[in-house]
């Protein structure tokens, strides 16, 4: 249960690209007062002994001023491995609070802190062997900084768990704005227990464009950056819609 686990934390726009989906790095950026952002996404997770996909991913976040952004995830999971047949259910529930603390304006500093909760929900998930058996506390803090064209955002937090090892999440997203429409970023993004010592890095390419307001377009694709064994995935991805309201206005190059 250990990979399930790890995969759950890898998950939530924002202001400020470009963290959060399709990414797994979170920014400092919140959706503003009183204002919403969806997120709609299929996640497959493959490895040589498993695939874990989320069909679909649901993020649905809601703006509290222009500072604090309230959250909540969790998707259908299809799970399978060569010896049994898939199983499918609920994942463990995602709610969490970002507060961005301390903004310099778009081409400065930002950073936040994002809580999050990860909870099993009252369903026979955990003994079918879908979700873990820990619950888990992440408390996590992000960066956001803006280098002539290029956008830097990292992540880097704390996993307290319950009735499991203690982890630990980092990540880093850079990114450019190729047109008004068009965003094109590389993440690198670990995540990894301490006893026992595990991480599993990745790396992946992704791009978000802007369909019609308020509809933006999400697409990611990586895989593990070490030799492929049971716990290091061989393909990760997200593939998906974001869906801002009240409509947004975008720019037309």
């Amino acid at each position: 249960m250990k990979l399930e686990a790890l995969i759950l934390f890898f998950a939530s726009v924002s202001a400020f690209a470009q963290g959060g989906p399709p990414y797994y790095t979170n920014d400092p950026g919140t959706p503003g007062n009183l204002n919403w952002e969806i997120n709609l996404g299929y996640m497959p997770f493959f490895y040589s002994n498993q695939s874990v996909s989320h069909i679909p991913d649901v993020d649905i976040n809601f703006g509290i001023g222009d500072r604090i952004q309230l959250t909540y995830e969790n998707a259908w999971l299809r799970v399978r491995d060569p010896m049994s047949a898939a199983k499918f259910g609920a994942g463990q529930s995602n709610p969490g609070v970002k507060w961005r603390f301390y903004d310099a304006g778009d081409d400065g500093l930002s950073i936040s802190i994002f809580p999050q909760l990860f909870l099993n929900n009252p369903d026979n998930a955990v003994r079918r062997g879908i979700t873990p058996a820990s619950d888990t506390f992440l408390l996590p803090i992000e960066f956001h900084k803006k280098f002539g064209p290029v956008d830097v955002n990292y992540e880097g937090g704390y996993q307290f768990v319950h009735k499991g090892p203690d982890g630990w999440i980092s990540g880093l997203v850079v990114g450019h704005d190729f047109t008004h429409k068009l965003e094109g970023d590389i993440e690198f993004y670990n995540t990894g227990t301490f006893h026992p010592n595990e991480n599993q890095p990745t790396i992946d390419v992704g791009a978000r464009y802007k369909i019609h307001r308020p509809v933006i377009l999400l697409l990611m694709a990586g895989r593990s950056l070490e030799p492929s064994r049971p716990n290091q995935s061989r393909f990760v991805g997200y593939f998906g819609l974001q869906f801002l309201f009240p409509p947004k206005s975008y720019k037309i190059d």
